[in-house]
Order: structure tokens, then sequence, then C-alpha cells
């Protein structure tokens, strides 16, 4: 059974029977064909697509409201960077096209090639990157600019679940089986750190930890291994003078509201002024360069000041929505013995939820502040390229996992 669009005749008269003609074909392949309903079998999972409609459609209006100001200053063009997300988003979808034809099957077989290229993608950055506010992450093809985090974290986990298949049952009562990822993390966060982007090497390591504890490693190596987290994390943020401002000035911001605290007390502000149903879309005051990075690392805050606790609640919602629907694939590819996917989909879950969680908190004051972006709805070719990329599998495994449970059901009839 394939998932294909309804097979329509296309009308031989031009103009609106043509974009009618469309919106029928559109239409079928989203709400399923008359034959799929007629079966009661949809061979996607129609609320993750539309969620994933929904964050994308939200980041592009709030990237386009929090970025005038900039593009103005930079580029006399207040839609410098909405031109820039949407070609970022039109290159979404067209991989995300191609990613919905690959079988996981193609992504089992070359975790491995994925992991080594973004290794070598980790060492060209240290050599060529482009530097953003001190950080070297990104590396420039003319007018696009690559961040090579971004695809580490989807080709790691690719790596795991495969890893995982193979030596489930060393990890389970072997110490060896459970050290060897944490071998891999370790290559990893060095030449992250050498950037430096300790949010990313957080989000690695936690994810990690969940994949393992899913496969049923043992509880005393969990605790082992995250107290040698929590302390390699204090170590790292007590080497360096920036890191020790910015935890401790999130514990209190107003001690220095002008200096290390400046960038969360406008954040906090911003929440302030929303109150319950915001300032209204584009009215946001904080946005005209009082807020740093209030297109990336704190699109959050402007949602919260023009959209208010109203806004703030719907795009959580959603959020929490795409990681559990993300968790709950996973769950049933594991329940179909197709544990490569569950893995990869129980993985894609956790990411997504805990770059969210980081996200939010450092913009709400909960966390310290990190460079990660708020998934489908911040400022980032890459992270929206990797992310969109990450959703679409999940979709496939989605498909692959009911078009197992229809071809059982089916033998089952006969």
């Amino acid at each position: 059974m394939r998932l294909s669009l309804p097979r329509l005749r296309m009308p031989r008269v031009p103009g609106f029977a043509i974009l009618s003609w469309l919106a029928s074909a559109v239409k079928g392949w989203v709400m399923g064909t008359k034959e799929a309903d007629s079966n009661n079998i949809v061979m996607y999972d129609r609320t993750m697509l539309w969620l994933t409609f929904g964050l994308a459609a939200v980041g592009f209006i709030m990237v386009t409201s929090a970025s005038m100001p900039v593009g103005q200053r930079l580029a006399n063009d207040p839609f410098l960077f909405a031109k820039r997300d949407g070609l970022y988003i039109i290159l979404a979808f067209a991989l995300a096209m191609v990613t919905l034809r690959l079988p996981m099957d193609f992504w089992q077989r070359h975790s491995t090639a994925m992991l080594l290229l973004s290794i070598a993608m980790l060492l060209i950055v240290l050599v060529v990157g482009s530097s953003v506010n001190g950080a070297s992450r990104w590396i420039a093809f003319g007018p696009l600019r690559i961040q090579p985090a971004e695809f580490t974290k989807l080709s790691l986990f690719c790596y795991l679940a495969n890893y995982l298949v193979r030596k489930v049952d060393e990890v389970r009562n072997n110490l060896r089986g459970f050290l060897k990822p944490m071998g891999v993390i370790l290559v990893l966060a060095v030449l992250l750190l050498a950037q430096p982007d300790l949010g990313t090497v957080v989000v690695l390591f936690v994810t990690t930890l969940a994949m393992l504890f899913l496969a049923g490693a043992k509880l005393w190596q969990f605790l082992a291994i995250i107290g040698m987290g929590i302390s390699a994390v204090v170590l790292l943020i007590l080497a360096e003078p920036y890191r020790i401002r910015r935890v401790t000035s999130f514990w209190n911001p107003w001690d220095d509201p002008f200096g290390s605290g400046y960038q969360l007390t406008q954040s906090l502000m911003a929440f302030g002024r929303g109150e319950l149903w915001g300032q209204g879309l584009g009215n946001s005051v904080q946005k005209l360069e009082y807020l740093p990075e209030a297109h990336t690392d704190f699109i959050f805050s402007i949602i919260g000041e023009e959209l208010g606790y109203i806004g703030v609640v719907l795009a959580l919602l959603m959020v929490f929505f795409v990681a559990f629907r993300a968790m709950s694939i996973g769950k049933r590819a594991l329940e179909m013995d197709q544990r490569f996917a569950g893995f990869l989909g129980c993985s894609i879950g956790v990411w997504f939820s805990f770059q969210a969680l980081v996200n939010v908190g450092a913009a709400a004051g909960m966390l310290p502040t990190k460079g990660l972006t708020l998934p489908l709805i911040s400022y980032g070719g890459s992270s929206l390229l990797i992310m969109s990329t990450a959703i679409m599998m999940l979709l496939r495994i989605d498909y692959e996992t009911r078009l197992a449970k229809a071809q059982a059901f089916t033998k089952g009839v006969r």
C-alpha cells in the first residue's frame, strides 16, 4: 500500500479549474484518499504534519516581525531576514520531499558515514569557519551558512540507533557496551567545545543517555555517567569567565541589568509587557534592538510580548504535541520490532523537547542563556533544515509501521 495522490483527471479548462484541481489533489493527500478512508487506514500522522506546518508558519511570521529593526540597520531592508527565512523554508520543503522517499534502511546503512562526515565538518569549521559573536560555528557557501553542529545531532542519533540495534544486549549486560557511545560523545564534545558550543554538547549528552535508558542500560551506570557529566559541565563553566557570568546573571539578573544581566532583563520585560493578550503582532518594543538576538535565541520573548500569555501557551502546546507524537511513533515502531526506527524516533522526540525546554527556560530566566534555537520557530537555516528533516523521518517511520501493520492485518484476514 502506497501513500499517493488521488488519481484525478486534469481538466482542460485553464485558470480557476486548474487551481481547483490542485486544491482537490492537496486535500486528498492531506485528508486521505477515499479508498483509505473507507478502510479506516491513514498511512501517515496527520496531527504531526499539521503541527509541523503550524510551527513553521508561526516561526516565519515571528521571525519577520522580530527581525525588521535589525534588517533595516544592517541592509536598509526590513525584510532581509524574512527573505532568508523564506528561502530556507523552501529548501527545507524540498529536502523534506526527498527525505520522505528514503526508507529507514537507507539511514541505517549510512549512519556511520554520516557520523564521519559530521566529524569532518566540525574539523573544517575550526579552520575556515566564519565567526559570529566570538564563536566559529558556521561554514559559508555564498549567501548560505551551514552550521555543522546541527547536522552532528542528527548523524549521532542515527549512529546510536544503529549501534543499539547491533549491541543492545551488550549495552544491557556489559559496561563496555555502555561506554562506547560515551566515547563517541567525548570526541564530538571536544570538537564542539573548541568552537565553543556547550549547548549542543548538553543536548547530545542528554539525548544519548535517554536512548541508553530506553535500551535497558543499568541504573548505576546512569548515575555514574550523570555524575561525571555534571562535574564536567561545572568545570567547563568555571574554566570560562563568560560562562560564569551567564550562570550568575540568571540567578538574579537585576543585580547588573545593564551588564551581564542585560539580555535576560530585557527578555523578562518583554514577557511582562505581553500580559494576557499581548501588545499585538508587530507592536513589540523590545525587538527595537533593546533585546539582542530577538529573532534567534530569544524569539520566544517576542512571542510573549506580541501574542501574550495566550500565544505562549499555544506555542508551547504545539511543541509539546510534536514531541509527544514523536515519542508515540518511536514506541509503536519498537512494538513492531522495527528497532532502528523506534530508537531513532524516540531520540528525535527527546531532542526536540529538550532543546525547546532549554530555549524557553533561558528566555524565561529559569536556565542559563544558551545558544540553542527554538525548533522550527527561531531564525536559523541549518536548524530549520535539520529539524524538518528529522520530522520527515518521523513521518516516514510512522508510514512504515502503519504499512507493516496493514500488511500483517491483510495476511491475517486471508
